[in-house]
């Protein structure tokens, strides 16, 4: 029998011109789906797992293209509540050489975004789950769902459930200071952390010492004392932080380190040319939490993990469409990519 995760958040419908047009250029959007937490479903469900991702959504037709985004990667749907009027949208102008992605959010009013605690009932959704995955994108929507979230952790905790949260700031959904205190309260129920080069800073004022992002600076040592600094605070079990020096827009290097309480495990750094950076922080969590589900070592875990990632930066869209296979070839050493006959 397959392992069973769940993973709660907003599902969106995600506009974007086509190609690198900037948004005053394009006459027409491309029209697909994604969330953080529902792009980690979609890796999950691709490795062979039995994924559930949870949320609300309309019952109208917008709402239903949603859920059969999902469904089509074999995600279950089955606990997503239907109600409210609006699917989350959000807008997205793909960045080239030295000018950046760029993302508009318009998710105010939104079915997730006015949910409430009836709309979930955990003991159901939690029926033989092993492990619950959120983001710190989930909370920032509202007072409210952040008590959903809570409640969500409360749940999972009572039955023994591995929780996990990506740390994801968002600057346009709430205040450094916001997330800190709400954060704080949940990752108090969090086993293992998923944060990148900022989220620590951004959320908890943790620091990595001589690392500039804006430079592609990155220094190890200043990341060993972030994770130990997240770890003496909270009691996670294990902490991932992914390191992504950004050379422009199209090209980036990209490893991650993990922290066990015992020691630190560095991945290979891979040199990527990027087709759609989106959704890479979450290919890296599907990847993190399959390998740690299925008990890989420390340094097998975090070479699929970031091999994982490393893929999905060549794939369109949010969801990362690659198989176990092939993330394995990559993280054994392979990356010529060379056509396969």
């Amino acid at each position: 029998m397959s392992k069973k995760v769940v993973t709660f958040g907003e599902l969106m419908l995600r506009l974007a011109p086509e190609g690198y047009y900037r948004f005053v250029q394009a006459e027409t959007f491309g029209a697909t789906y994604g969330g953080g937490e529902a792009n980690v479903a979609v890796s999950l469900a691709n490795y062979g797992l039995d994924a559930k991702f949870v949320t609300k959504l309309p019952k109208h037709e917008i709402g239903q293209a949603a859920v059969n985004s999902l469904r089509r990667y074999g995600v279950d749907t089955t606990y997503i509540t239907r109600g409210g009027d609006r699917v989350g949208i959000y807008y997205l102008e793909k960045g080239a050489s030295q000018r950046p992605s760029k993302v508009i959010y318009d998710r105010a009013n939104s079915a997730m975004c006015l949910a409430t605690k009836e709309d979930f009932n955990w003991d159901e959704i939690f029926e033989g789950a092993e492990w619950f995955h959120f983001t710190g994108i989930t909370p920032a929507l509202g007072d409210n769902v952040a008590e959903i979230c809570l409640e969500a952790c409360r749940a999972a905790k009572e039955r023994n459930i591995t929780i996990s949260c990506d740390l994801n700031y968002r600057n346009k959904l709430w205040s450094k200071e916001k997330a800190g205190e709400v954060m704080g309260k949940l990752c108090e129920y969090v086993d293992v952390c998923i944060a990148n080069e900022e989220d620590a800073a951004d959320v908890f004022g943790i620091k990595a010492a001589d690392t500039d992002v804006t430079t592609g600076t990155v220094n190890h040592e200043g990341y060993k004392d972030v994770a130990k600094q997240l770890v003496e605070r909270f009691n996670f079990s294990k902490v991932a932080i992914t390191l992504r020096g950004s050379i422009s827009a199209n090209d980036n290097k990209w490893a991650a380190m993990l922290y066990n309480k015992e020691d630190f495990f560095f991945s290979k750094n891979y040199l990527m040319h990027i087709v759609d950076r989106v959704g890479g922080g979450d290919s890296f969590g599907g990847g993190l939490i399959y390998a740690c589900m299925n008990n890989f070592d420390p340094q097998q875990t975090i070479e699929f993990a970031v091999a994982a990632s490393c893929l999905k930066h060549s794939v369109e869209g949010d969801f990362n469409q690659v198989s176990v296979d092939e993330v394995m070839k990559l993280s054994g050493g392979d990356g010529s990519g060379r056509v396969q006959r």
